[in-house]
């Protein structure tokens, strides 16, 4: 699949897969895969339901976590920290583009090894994450600002 991210060993961020994509996900190792679209998104080849049977015949792990920019909150954040936890290892994590998937992911990391939200949002662009969503960017420095364990 193109366009997609690894940010270390454990997660893998990138655009939403389709059926055989799936099955490559598995042959490559995957463990879980985790889907932050929401149902009845534009240009959804495939819908939740739709992807989790996919996902759970091909013996993987799913879960579906619905965000867009106006349902971003603290709690979203909150509820796929305490998930990320106990999925099996390694995660293919998605939206559409690969945006909100990535930020999502990089809130949880910068908050675990105690980053700063500038520090995150730096090391997010290094990645290759580009996001031209200013309320996006706003809420992920501020998030981690008031998350992170520093020190």
């Amino acid at each position: 699949m193109k366009n997609e991210i690894q940010i270390n060993d454990d997660i893998t961020v990138g655009p939403q897969p389709n059926e055989a994509e799936i099955g490559q996900l598995k042959l490559e190792g995957f463990r879980t895969i985790v889907n932050f679209r929401e149902d009845g998104e534009d240009d959804q080849p495939i819908t939740p339901s739709h992807e989790k049977d996919w996902v759970v015949a091909a013996e993987m792990e799913y879960l579906h976590l619905p965000v867009s920019m106006m349902t971003m909150s603290p709690q979203i954040v909150d509820e796929f920290r305490d998930k990320y936890q106990y999925l099996p290892k390694p995660i293919f994590a998605h939206c559409a583009s690969g945006k909100r998937a990535g930020a999502m992911v990089m809130m949880h990391l910068a908050c675990e090894q105690g980053m700063s939200g500038e520090e995150t949002l730096k090391q997010a662009e290094e990645l290759g994450f580009e996001c031209d969503k200013p309320e996006l960017i706003e809420f992920v420095k501020s998030y981690v600002d008031n998350h992170s364990h520093v020190g």
